[in-house]
Order: C-alpha cells, then structure tokens, then sequence
C-alpha cells in the first residue's frame, strides 16, 4: 500500500525547514504498511521540567501519519491533511531518543486511520496515538 520505493533522505528532505526538521525528527524505515522515524529528547523537545513535552509527542504522531497517507495518494494530484489527533502519554522520557512507528489501519478513498506506538531507547512505550488524515486534491 505504502510506496517503499522512495529513498529515506528524499522523504527526510521533504521536511527541511519544516517543524519536523525543528524538532530533528527523522525518518529512518518504510514498510508496507508502517513508516517508522526517530526525535531526539533534547532541549528542542523537552518541557520546562525537563520531560519530553506532549506536544513533540503529538508533532512525531502527525509527521509519521501524514508521511504515510503522502506515500499512499498521487502526489502530483493529492495531499493528505491531519483531520484528528488523539496521544495517550504512557511513560515520561528525559533524553535519548524516541521512535515512533505509524502502523497504517485502514486506506479508505477520503481517509486513512493511522496507530501511532513512541517507545523510548529502552523500548519502553512513552506514548500510543492514532491520527485521522483526509485525502485532498492539491490545488
């Protein structure tokens, strides 16, 4: 269903001075039917006390989602847009890395359903989400 064709840095490259790019979120692997990337828990991504912020949390869910809805539409005719987020924090993370691996639920015409599982270094789950993207024409 996905496109694995595409190169890791061609779809790292897409988010170049993007709030992905910002955060250091990186793709790293593509599958059939998962696209898998990483975010440092640094000063980029952490909260006033030092934890991983939800929000960076929220940023990796929709990154990894939305790169996996653009690699099932026609880009030159389609985008995929973020309709709803939903993240769950499970377990607090102060440094290291996250990975987070978007797991595709259903590809329908007009929406795809996205499970979103962020585990630390340890492969500890830190946060479970699912996001909601609509199929549009690009203009």
């Amino acid at each position: 269903m996905i496109n694995t064709e595409t190169s890791l840095d061609a779809l790292n490259a897409l988010n170049e001075g993007s709030m992905a790019a910002h955060l250091g979120i990186r793709i790293i692997a593509l599958s059939e039917n998962s696209v898998t990337g990483t975010m440092p828990v640094d000063h980029r991504t952490h909260q006033p006390f030092g934890l991983l912020h939800g929000g960076a949390s929220g940023v990796l869910v929709e990154t990894l989602g939305s790169m996996g809805s653009g690699l099932i539409v026609d880009w030159e005719k389609q985008a995929a847009v973020g309709t709803e987020l939903n993240v769950t924090h499970l377990r607090a993370a102060r440094s290291g890395h996250v990975t987070g691996t978007a797991r595709l639920v259903r590809a329908g015409r007009r929406l795809h359903v996205w499970q979103v599982d962020i585990v630390d270094d340890a492969d500890r789950p830190v946060a479970t989400g699912r996001l909601t993207t609509m199929v549009v024409a690009r203009d």
